[in-house]
C-alpha cells in the first residue's frame, strides 16, 4: 500500500471519529425539579444522602416544623426553608456530628400537607387540595368544577396575614365575579400559595308563597332592585281568590322578626308606591277569606318544600 493511500485512510478515520464525537451530545448536568415555595409543617420530605443508604429515607415534618433523621442527635428545623436550604442544613449537621466527612444531600418534597386551599359554597365540586406551587384564583375555581348556576355576584377570599407581634389575623377580600371572569381583570386573578379559603355565596333570593300562580324562590339579579311588582310578575300574577293585602316577613340582623303589610290592590292600581324587597324576604299572599299562616308555619313549609318542590309551597298555604 502506498504512503498516500495510508495517509488518506488515516485522515478519513480521523474525520469519521470527529463526526461521531460531534453527533453524541455531552451529558447535561441534572436539574433538580424543586418547588418554588418553602417547606411547611406536616409535609413529606424525601432525603437522599449519597453513598449512605442508612441515612436516606422519607420523613414527615412535625407539626412544630422540625424533622428528625436517623443517627442524628439534633432535630432540624425544616419549616420555612427551601429544599436547597434544608440540604445545606442536613449536610452541616452530618459534618458536625462527624458522621460523613463531605456529604452530598438531596431533598425533595414528596407530598405537601401544609398548604391547603379550600373551595366551598356555590361551586360544582367543593374540594380542598394542596398547593404544590403558586395557583391562581381561577385555577382553584376550575378545580372545583367552576361556579354553580346559583352562585352569587361575589367571591370571598380569606387568607391569614401575620402581624408584627407574631399573631395572625384573617383578611377577607371580596372579588366581583363579572370583573374576574367576564372582564378578565388580571388584577383580581390573585395568586394563591396555600392556606387560603375560597367561598362562593349563593345569590340572594326572595320567596313568594301563597295565592300566586307560580310560587317559589326567585334570585335577585345583580345590580337590579327587587320589588313586590317584579316578584309578582315572576310568579305569573295573583290567583283569583288572592287577598288585597300581602305581608313581607323579614328577619333583621339582630334576629328579630318583622312583618310588613303591603296593600297589593293600591300598588297595582298605582295608588301606592311599589315596595322594595331584600334578600331572604318572604312575600306571603293570603286568600281573600282572611286565613293567614304564621311566620313559623311558613318557614316550616319552605323548609319542607325545598326538598319536595314549589308545588308543596302553594298547597301548604291555600
Amino acid at each position: 500500500m502506498s504512503f498516500n493511500r495510508i495517509l488518506w485512510s488515516a485522515c478519513l478515520a480521523c474525520a469519521l471519529l470527529s463526526a461521531q464525537t460531534r453527533m453524541i451530545p455531552a451529558p447535561e448536568p441534572p436539574v433538580a425539579n424543586l418547588p418554588t415555595q418553602p417547606i411547611g409543617a406536616n409535609d413529606l420530605i424525601s432525603v437522599s444522602v449519597y453513598d449512605a443508604a442508612e441515612l436516606s429515607r422519607t420523613v414527615r415534618v412535625g407539626a412544630d416544623g422540625y424533622l428528625r433523621l436517623p443517627m442524628l442527635t439534633q432535630r432540624l428545623k425544616a419549616q420555612g426553608l427551601m429544599p436547597g436550604e434544608l440540604e445545606v442544613s442536613i449536610a452541616r449537621a452530618l459534618q458536625e456530628e462527624q458522621l460523613i466527612v463531605d456529604p452530598f444531600v438531596t431533598v425533595t418534597v414528596a407530598e405537601y400537607n401544609s398548604r391547603p386551599i379550600s373551595v366551598a359554597g356555590a361551586v360544582k365540586q367543593p374540594l380542598t387540595f394542596q398547593a404544590a406551587g403558586p395557583v391562581t384564583l381561577l385555577e382553584a375555581i376550575t378545580r372545583a368544577g367552576g361556579l354553580a348556576p346559583e352562585a352569587g355576584p361575589e367571591i370571598l377570599l380569606s387568607r391569614t396575614q401575620p402581624g408584627p407581634d407574631g399573631t395572625t389575623s384573617s383578611l377577607v377580600q371580596r372579588i366581583a365575579v363579572k370583573r374576574l371572569i367576564d372582564a378578565a381583570d388580571p388584577t383580581l386573578n390573585v395568586r394563591l400559595r396555600g392556606g387560603e379559603e375560597i367561598r362562593v355565596p349563593e345569590v340572594g333570593r326572595v320567596y313568594i308563597i301563597g295565592n300566586v300562580k307560580k310560587p317559589g324562590a326567585f334570585a335577585i339579579q345583580d345590580g337590579t332592585e327587587s320589588t313586590v311588582l317584579k316578584m309578582l310578575a315572576l310568579s305569573e300574577g295573583l290567583m283569583p281568590y288572592a287577598a288585597n293585602e300581602a305581608y313581607i316577613y323579614r328577619r333583621e340582623a339582630s334576629g328579630s322578626k318583622n312583618e310588613i303589610p303591603v296593600r297589593l290592590k293600591d300598588i297595582m292600581n298605582r295608588k301606592a308606591s311599589d315596595v322594595p324587597l331584600m334578600a331572604n324576604d318572604i312575600l306571603y299572599v293570603p286568600d281573600a277569606k282572611g286565613r293567614r299562616a304564621t311566620l313559623a308555619a311558613l318557614e316550616k313549609i319552605m323548609l319542607f318544600a325545598s326538598g319536595a318542590g314549589v308545588a308543596v309551597i302553594y298547597a301548604g298555604v291555600r
